[in-house]
Parts: C-alpha cells; sequence; structure tokens
C-alpha cells in the first residue's frame, strides 16, 4: 500500500528532541550550502572567467542532486538514514577541502558536482524523518517551520561572508565545519530518530513519476522560479536602470520573503488543504509577473518581491505536506529523493531557458518567462481540482 491511510491512527504528540535534531542538521547544511554558491562564484570572478564559464560550473552542484536522487532509496535501505546521513556530511566536508585546496575551475566541475551528490540524501533522508514523525494535524505548521528555518540557513550563508571575506581558508573552513557538525547532530539525535521506512514495495524515482508528476511539475516550478530571480534579477534591473545596491536589496527582500512566509502557509494548508494553498502561491506568482515593469521604480516592488519569495517557495512547502498526506513507506523514501531530482532539473533548466528568453525579447523575458511558467502549473491545478 503506498498512498497514506485517512483513517490509520496518528499519535498527536510531537518528538521534539528528534524533530529539533532533523531541522538542525538541515539548516546548517543549508548554511554550508548557502555560502559555497557566493563563495565560489566571487574566486572564480576574480579569476577572471567569464560569466557563462561561472555559471556552467555553479550548475554542477544541481546536477549532482539529479544524478544521486535515483540512488537514494536503495542506499537508505542498505546504509541506514543515519549512517547514510554521517557518511554525506563526512564526505562532503572533504569535498569542500579539496575544493579550497585546488582553486582552479576545470577541477572544481567534478568537485561541485560531488558536492551536491554528497549533499543530496542528507535532505532526502531528513525531509523522510521529519514527515514520518510529525502528526498528520500539524504537519502544515511543521513543514512551513522547517521551510522557513532551513530558508534562513541558507540565507546565513551569504551572510558569513561578511565576516570571514572571500580569500584564503577562513570562508572555507566556515562551510567545512558547518558539514562536520550536520553528522554530529545526526549522532547525537540517533537513538530517537526513527528507522528508515520499510513498508510497502519498494519504488524507484521513476515509478515516482508516474504516481504524482504534477506534485513533481510544482517542485520543478519552484525551483526554477527561484533560481531564474536569483540569477537574472540583476540584469533585469540594470536593463530599467536600477543601481547595483538597490537589486541587491530586492534580492535580499525576496530570500527574506521566502523565509518569513512558510509558516503562515503551513497554516493555510492545515485550514484550507494543502492543494487550495498550492494554487493560491502559484496564482499569486503570476499575478506579481504583471505589474512588475511597471511599479519596479516605485515603493510597490518592495511587496511584491518579499510576496513572490514566499508563495514561490510555499510551492515546494506544499507540495511536501501533500507528499506525506499521500504517501508512506518506500514510496515515501523514493518521493523525496523524486522532489530532490525535481529540484536539481528545475535549478539547472530554469536559468538559461529564461535568460534564452531574455535575449530574444529584451529585459521583460523575465516576467514573461516566470508568468508562463507559473500559468501552466496554474492551469495542471486547476485541472486537476476539478477532476477532483
Amino acid at each position: 500500500m503506498t498512498a497514506a491511510s485517512t483513517t490509520s491512527p496518528r499519535e498527536d504528540r510531537i518528538p521534539w528532541a528528534a524533530m529539533i535534531g532533523i531541522i538542525a542538521t538541515v539548516t546548517v547544511f543549508a548554511v554550508a550550502q548557502g555560502l559555497t554558491y557566493p563563495l565560489l562564484s566571487f574566486v572564480l570572478e576574480r579569476q577572471g572567467l567569464t560569466s557563462g564559464l561561472i555559471g556552467l560550473s555553479a550548475a554542477m552542484t544541481p546536477l549532482g542532486f539529479i544524478i544521486s536522487a535515483p540512488l537514494i532509496p536503495a542506499l537508505s535501505r542498505q546504509i541506514g538514514g543515519s549512517r547514510l546521513a554521517v557518511l554525506c556530511s563526512i564526505l562532503a566536508a572533504l569535498t569542500l577541502v579539496a575544493i579550497a585546496w585546488t582553486q582552479h575551475v576545470l577541477a572544481w566541475m567534478p568537485l561541485r558536482f560531488l558536492l551536491g551528490f554528497f549533499a543530496n540524501p542528507l535532505y532526502v533522508i531528513s525531509e523522510t524523518w521529519l514527515i514520518t514523525i510529525t502528526p498528520a494535524s500539524r504537519r502544515g505548521r511543521i513543514m512551513g517551520l522547517y521551510s522557513s528555518i532551513v530558508s534562513a540557513g541558507f540565507a546565513v550563508g551569504p551572510l558569513s561572508l561578511g565576516l570571514a571575506g572571500t580569500e584564503g581558508w577562513p570562508p572555507f573552513m566556515i562551510g567545512v565545519t558547518a558539514l562536520l557538525a550536520c553528522g554530529l547532530i545526526v549522532l547525537a539525535v540517533a537513538p530517537r530518530l526513527p528507522d528508515m521506512p520499510v513498508e510497502g514495495e519498494a519504488t524507484s524515482v521513476g515509478g515516482f513519476f508516474r504516481l504524482a508528476p504534477l506534485l513533481l511539475f510544482a517542485v520543478f516550478t519552484a525551483a526554477a522560479f527561484e533560481q531564474i530571480l536569483l540569477s537574472l534579477f540583476a540584469v533585469y534591473g540594470a536593463a530599467l536602470g536600477s543601481a547595483e545596491g538597490r537589486i541587491a536589496s530586492l534580492i535580499t527582500c525576496f530570500v527574506a520573503g521566502n523565509a518569513v512566509l512558510q509558516i503562515l502557509l503551513g497554516r493555510a494548508a492545515e485550514r484550507f488543504g494543502a492543494t487550495l494553498t498550492m494554487l493560491f502561491c502559484v496564482l499569486a506568482c503570476v499575478s506579481g509577473c504583471l505589474p512588475l515593469a511597471f511599479i519596479f521604480d516605485t515603493w510597490l516592488v518592495w511587496p511584491l518581491v518579499f510576496v513572490w519569495g514566499g508563495v514561490s517557495f510555499g510551492l515546494y512547502t506544499t507540495s511536501l505536506i501533500q507528499l506525506g498526506e499521500r504517501f508512506t513507506g518506500q514510496t515515501l523514501i523514493a518521493g523525496n529523493a523524486a522532489f530532490a531530482f525535481a529540484w536539481g532539473t528545475g535549478g539547472i533548466a530554469g536559468s538559461p531557458a529564461a535568460g534564452l528568453a531574455m535575449q530574444l525579447m529584451g529585459h521583460q523575458g523575465l516576467p514573461l518567462s516566470l508568468g508562463l511558467l507559473s500559468s501552466v502549473l496554474a492551469v495542471l491545478l486547476w485541472t486537476e481540482k476539478r477532476r477532483g
């Protein structure tokens, strides 16, 4: 049986020690991930490399997510969730040491791939643990809290560069320390963590695509929306004559909305249902694309990008909630791995596609790309809701 039964009893008590350990693990890991992206870009830019080559180097990490995703369900069954998480944190730390040691773009290509390859299982395992131990009655708020805290951790990564700088070993050692701390946290809470679910038939990542294609497209959309805006908003703002400092502040506002609004969206999912909340999020994404060019130079752009940050990542939060509502056992592990595959694919595909649109249509290709992507998901969600 793969679908979660609505009549099966579930304790309403929250195992706080395990939950805090899981969220702390992923948050610390997110700090390391958030630090490496800008840090490595700064290093490569100082070496005089082209933006295209820097972007190709950055794409290696989500490519590692994609390639590792189909392997995670089998590895978690064979090795065990806690052992695999600790092993991956150690291997990711060693990979970051190798990146700091080499400081060469050609060596960084495979190393950044390995960083994503080793990072992905920790996310998948942690989210599986979290969904497994979360009571159904509180799933929305817990998943919202998880998304908010992890998003904040990802935002802390770049901020730490202000303290450590971007040269030499100090910034890399922050990342290495954070990665090793993940393994230590898992070891500390391991006795309280549940085993990886083994009930039901083993499901592959490819098999899960047939079970929930719309959920995976929502994850793809969330990743693509985020990456498009983070990577190309500076180009869009520059075309409209905005200063670099203002554009950077707007991007920070977008990330802040991402972190702040997930708890509110999680509570909305509990009250109105995750599907309806997801539909609201995607319609809000579409609605923001329409007035962007007209209000970009006014104060109204600030609440727009703040809400955009929340509702675009809210697609991922509500997808996680539905994953826990609909699936259990080994299908749940496969689902989380498929989410990672879809996220990596969206992260790789979104920016090049939007960049091409901007090259062909001018700077308005950015909101047009975001609007088209969101509109497709909105139509699919509305069609599914009408059928249901």
